[in-house]
């Protein structure tokens, strides 16, 4: 199968999702690491969803934890729906009690989208907060985390969304229909900005969209996630066995 998108991720593939949960954050740990000896921090954007919070909890372990200096550390949210951050549905609150609350983080370093605030001036609050942490008109990001819907979104980019248009702003909100709640998200400029960005997914109901979105045409407006192309920038997908099953070298 050869792949439509460009550049094409390179595939990180593992026998089950443990096992790739386990590589992904001891590479976690080498890119904060490398980021740190590199410009003296590290930079990145968590994702939602079930797959990553294992990762978050291994992070949140010994030996992982202690080979972090979390006081270099800055935390970001790549979507967030607009609930307080005490929801069960909120993604901060996941990530939070998965990993934030057992870290020696300053709170400083911690920067949440404000879920619970009127969407429009969240995402625009949001977009301020990120120029002012990088210093600069575009930031750039050591790391973002996505996940995918079975529908083929990412952060909170959905099918047919307005957001996907947007080529100026950082950070967009949207009432999602198919969610019936309102969203902020980063946006692609943003996205494909990064320096590294990363996809996980795992577990068999999965292996059908991945195929679709690396092999199928090429239709980013029906699969928000084909518009993930970093430009100057890695870009992998972090996948078990069973997501990966219909793509190459499986």
């Amino acid at each position: 199968m050869i792949s439509r998108l460009s550049p094409a991720p390179r595939l990180q593939i593992h026998a089950d999702a443990e096992a790739m949960i386990q590589a992904a954050a001891a590479a976690f740990v080498a890119r904060a690491q490398a980021a740190m000896d590199a410009h003296g921090r590290f930079s990145v954007a968590l994702a939602g969803g079930g797959t990553p919070k294992p990762l978050y909890e291994l992070l949140a372990t010994a030996p992982l934890r202690d080979a972090v200096d979390w006081s270099r550390v800055d935390v970001f949210f790549g979507d967030e729906r607009c609930v307080p951050p005490d929801s069960p549905r909120s993604n901060y609150r996941m990530a939070n009690e998965a990993l934030l609350s057992k870290l020696p983080i300053p709170a400083a370093n911690v920067h949440r989208l404000h879920g619970e605030d009127d969407p429009a001036q969240a995402a625009l609050a949001y977009e301020q907060v990120l120029r002012a942490a990088f210093r600069r008109e575009q930031p750039r990001f050591d790391l973002i985390l996505l996940g995918i819907g079975d529908n083929g979104h990412t952060a909170s980019l959905f099918p047919g969304c307005a957001c996907l248009r947007e080529s100026e702003r950082l950070v967009c909100a949207q009432y999602v229909e198919s969610q019936h709640e309102w969203r902020l998200t980063f946006t692609r400029p943003l996205i494909n900005a990064a320096a590294a960005v990363w996809l996980l997914a795992d577990g068999a109901g999965k292996a059908g969209i991945l195929a679709d979105v690396f092999g199928g045409a090429y239709q980013p407006d029906v699969w928000p996630i084909q518009y993930v192309a970093p430009r100057a920038g890695d870009y992998e997908w972090w996948l078990d066995r069973a997501a990966a099953a219909q793509l190459p070298d499986a």
